[in-house]
């Protein structure tokens, strides 16, 4: 989409999120910093801003915007108590691709919508294993938001959802060994996995065909 439609997005989204930090410390249940200070907002207008640059048609910028805002609030409460709200999580599925659907029947193609629900499964399955090997490591909202961050870059393509889904665990390491370096926590100490995962989406969206030319 065009700059106009990318600020009027950011607008939008950091607004919606400024509006729920309220909210979110009693989702949360949760007196916490990340929750106090105005983190939500300037995050999800970042997102939004992101979500209707990728965007090519006005369904693919409600869904991938809605998708943002999600998110957004999702990193501030992981951040600040270590899990991922059914409340939060849930709503994405359908807010994400009920769009997809639209977008797909006006003229994307029934492809690529396939591909988001098939890869939701993968990356569902995928998280469902290693949060059984390693229940200390994944929770069931890691796994939980999987699927729907699957769709999101099964949407755009392969080449996207598997940088995306390998740059989550290779943030997540780089930060525990920055972390553990700097003896600003131990082997032991449980790190949100959720921020790496939206990061590592959002890299692997706008790098994945740049990265993985194979499989774009």
């Amino acid at each position: 989409m065009g700059p106009t439609v990318v600020v009027l997005t950011a607008l939008v989204t950091g607004t919606l999120a400024a509006t729920a930090e309220p909210w979110l410390r009693t989702v949360a249940g949760s007196g916490s910093r990340w929750l106090r200070r105005p983190v939500a907002a300037p995050l999800a207008a970042l997102a939004g801003a992101g979500a209707a640059a990728l965007a090519t048609g006005w369904a693919e910028l409600v869904g991938f915007a809605l998708l943002a805002l999600g998110c957004a609030l999702l990193v501030v409460v992981d951040l600040a108590v270590l899990r991922l709200p059914d409340v939060l999580v849930g709503p994405l599925y359908p807010a994400l691709l009920l769009p997809l659907c639209v977008a797909a029947a006006a003229g994307d193609g029934w492809a690529p919508l396939a591909r988001a629900l098939l890869s939701a499964l993968v990356l569902t399955v995928v998280y469902l294993v290693l949060a059984l090997a390693a229940p200390s490591d994944l929770g069931p909202g890691d796994v939980k938001l999987s699927g729907v961050l699957g769709a999101f870059l099964g949407w755009l393509g392969w080449s996207q959802l598997v940088l995306g889904g390998l740059a989550a665990f290779a943030l997540s390491a780089a930060v525990a060994v920055v972390l553990v370096a700097a003896r600003r926590a131990s082997r032991q100490t449980a790190f949100p996995f959720g921020p790496c995962m939206v990061l590592g989406a959002a890299l692997g969206a706008v790098w994945g065909p740049a990265l993985l030319p194979a499989l774009a």
